[in-house]
């Protein structure tokens, strides 16, 4: 291994990463698709002639080889709560009457407004920058380990975005199916006599569990995050300062 062959791998990693970001999470391509799956072989072709070079964080490893045995369940690092609803101004009134009373105050409070995603709980932990654990909800104490799937979900980075990054990042957010390509599955699984997938929720919570990597692959699964903690920082005065930071990666 030359130090030469070492730096064009790093390049191509990191040509291939903000590729992938431009296109599955800004929607914006910034390289022919010709031109990136070329250069995602020039690198999966360097790593199979030396697999010192593999990294965790690379994108040759978003899909694992084998299938996995089973899940094993994971203790959260910090607990995943269930969110309460409220259906008109009344019962936000009284919801927020409620919090007001938890925490003896009776100042007003911003809020922020977000999309609602009919998908699947999954909690990312990423240490010094690199993902380490995609893990399920569960009982919001403890879920089970599905890091081999999470990978396949190519909205999710896996090397944050981050220079000098914390030593460690929770990220919890909603794995779902998109409309677009709910109606694609069902309409191939129909052309082949399958059975119709019930819908998009269903779908994802279903496909996060396969224990093939390769089977949740064909899902492409898409994830929204809504939720950042960084144990080693507590400068965040507004939920809207770690949504900055989760749009930037």
């Amino acid at each position: 291994m030359t130090p030469e062959i070492i730096i064009c791998t790093e390049q191509l990693r990191t040509k291939l990463q903000s590729a992938g970001y431009a296109y599955y999470v800004l929607d914006n391509p910034v390289m022919e698709d010709t031109v990136y799956d070329r250069l995602y072989r020039e690198l999966q072709d360097l790593e199979q002639q030396d697999p010192a070079l593999v990294t965790p964080d690379s994108l040759t490893q978003r899909v694992g080889e084998r299938p996995a045995a089973g899940f094993v369940s994971i203790k959260h690092n910090i607990s995943l709560y269930s969110l309460e609803n409220s259906f008109d101004m009344a019962e936000f009134a009284k919801w927020e009457a409620g919090w007001q009373r938890k925490l003896e105050t009776q100042d007003s409070a911003e809020y922020v407004c977000e999309l609602k995603i009919d998908g699947s709980a999954i909690a990312l932990t990423y240490e010094n920058g690199l993902l380490i654990r995609g893990a399920t909800r569960g009982d919001g104490d403890a879920g089970e380990d599905i890091t081999q799937n999470v990978k396949t979900i190519r909205s999710i980075p896996l090397k944050l975005n981050i220079e000098n990054p914390p030593p460690i990042v929770e990220v919890r957010g909603e794995a779902f199916l998109p409309i677009a390509v709910f109606d694609r599955l069902n309409q191939e699984r129909e052309k082949v006599g399958e059975q119709l997938l019930a819908n998009p929720c269903n779908a994802a919570a279903g496909a996060k569990r396969q224990l093939d990597s390769k089977m949740v692959a064909k899902r492409k699964l898409d994830f929204f995050t809504y939720t950042l903690q960084i144990p080693s920082q507590t400068n965040f005065t507004q939920h809207s300062q770690s949504l900055n930071v989760l749009y930037k990666n």
